[in-house]
C-alpha cells in the first residue's frame, strides 16, 4: 500500500526532525492550524504520506482546490527538502515556498519539483496553486 502512518511517538515524515505530535500531527488531527505557509505545505505532504484527501482539499485555496482528489494507491512517499521560502509568515497574507517531494509508483522513481503559492483565507493559509521551475 502508499500509504504509511505515523504513530505518535514517530518523527514527522515531512523530514522536520521533530515528532510528529510537535510537527505536522497536531493541523492533520484538526488540534491546531497552521501557522507558516512553510508549516502548512509541510503538512500537506505529510497529508499526501497518510493519503488524506480530506486534509489536502480542505487546505487548498477555493478558487482553485477541485470537486475531489484521488490520490495514487501505489504512490510511495520517500521524502521532503524545502529549497527556499518567501514571505508566509505568521503576520503575512501571502506565502511561497519551493521545494522537492521525491516519490516511487510501481517501481517508477517520481521527483516534484514546486514552488507552490499560499495565502490566508479567514485566518488561514491555504494552498493556492504552484509552478514547476526550472532545475
Amino acid at each position: 500500500m502508499g500509504k504509511a502512518s505515523c504513530s505518535k511517538g514517530d518523527g514527522c515524515v515531512c523530514g522536520s526532525g521533530l515528532d510528529r505530535t510537535a510537527c505536522c500531527g497536531p493541523f492533520l488531527d484538526g488540534a491546531a492550524a497552521a501557522p507558516t505557509a512553510e508549516a502548512l505545505m509541510r503538512s500537506r505532504y505529510a497529508a499526501f504520506v497518510e493519503g488524506r484527501e480530506d486534509y489536502l482539499l480542505a487546505t487548498w485555496a477555493a478558487a482553485t482546490r477541485p470537486q475531489s482528489l484521488t490520490l495514487e494507491p501505489e504512490q510511495r512517499w520517500l521524502g521532503l527538502a524545502i529549497r527556499a521560502t518567501g514571505a508566509g509568515g505568521p503576520e503575512d497574507q501571502e506565502g511561497w515556498v519551493e521545494f522537492v517531494a521525491r516519490s516511487r509508483v510501481r517501481g517508477q522513481g517520481v521527483r516534484l519539483h514546486e514552488r507552490s503559492r499560499f495565502r490566508r483565507e479567514d485566518g488561514r493559509w491555504v494552498y493556492v496553486d504552484g509552478e514547476f521551475p526550472e532545475a
